[in-house]
């Protein structure tokens, strides 16, 4: 059976292993999203999160499936109120927060999943060039929930692109390149491995 996503290539591929590897492997995305989430680096105009580039990295290297359990795992474990979204805090966490100006925006991120992980399976995680145009498609799938919900949330008269998207796009631009480098080099660590 060929690996359709890179963490199928990885381990077991069957049984009770393959079960406890798929538990393992949610339970270290769930944590990855949670850290990644909460480092900043300093960047102009905004600094620059790491919790998109988490989202791409396990949407793309876990496939539609099971990068779709991690994200409602990490949303579920979010809405119960423990601290592991951006911009929350003791102030303003769980559901209060994700019903906020975020809460668009973690739609896409489900949304994002879904389309990397298709992709992904599909062969588009193998080369820069194809895993670059994916994960700019999956950073649209966000920003679209993301923007509509911060308009529909504060006004349409208000500046929601300004608010929502062009601080953004320099951030997003280097994880998105990140990303495309990082999954395509892994595969080839991967098949050297077995080799």
């Amino acid at each position: 059976m060929s690996a359709n996503v890179l963490v199928e290539a990885i381990g077991p591929r069957e049984g009770t292993a393959l079960r406890l590897k798929q538990v393992a492997l949610v339970a270290l995305g769930i944590l990855a999203l949670a850290i990644a989430a909460k480092i900043k680096v300093p960047m102009w105009p905004v600094p620059i999160t790491m919790g998109t580039f988490a989202v791409l990295t396990i949407g793309t290297a876990y496939g539609a499936r099971l990068g779709l359990i991690t994200m409602v795992g990490y949303l579920l474990i979010g809405a119960l109120g423990f601290d592991v979204f951006a911009g929350s805090s003791a102030e303003k966490f769980g559901l209060t927060y994700m019903m906020g100006g975020t809460g668009g925006y973690l739609v896409g991120y489900l949304l994002a999943t879904i389309l990397l992980g298709a992709l992904a399976a599909r062969g588009w995680d193998r080369s820069v060039g194809k895993l670059a145009l994916a994960l700019f498609l999956a950073n649209v799938v966000i920003y679209v929930p993301g923007l509509f919900w911060l308009g529909q949330l504060y006004g349409w008269d208000k500046p929601i692109l300004e608010w929502g998207l062009t601080p953004f796009l320099i951030g997003d631009a280097i994880k998105l390149a990140m990303a495309a480098l990082l999954v395509p080099a892994l595969w080839k660590l991967v098949g050297s491995a077995r080799t």
